[in-house]
């Protein structure tokens, strides 16, 4: 009884063998290719962060 699993032909040639990108070396890739929609849509998100921090505190006071 052989206890190795089953190994997988790995041929330099099969896509699965070519090393993937890690998901925040893509996501920063398309930021320095989009920056300016990136840069807005950061902006928006730490004024709305804000604007919903402000209101809680004003509503809560």
């Amino acid at each position: 009884m052989d206890s190795h699993p089953p190994q997988l032909d790995a041929s330099p040639d099969s896509p699965a063998a070519a090393p993937k990108d890690s998901y925040v070396k893509l996501a920063m890739r398309n930021m320095v290719k989009k920056s300016g929609k990136s840069m807005f849509h950061f902006s928006l998100t730490t004024l709305s962060l804000l604007g919903i921090l402000i209101g809680l505190a004003y509503l809560t006071r």
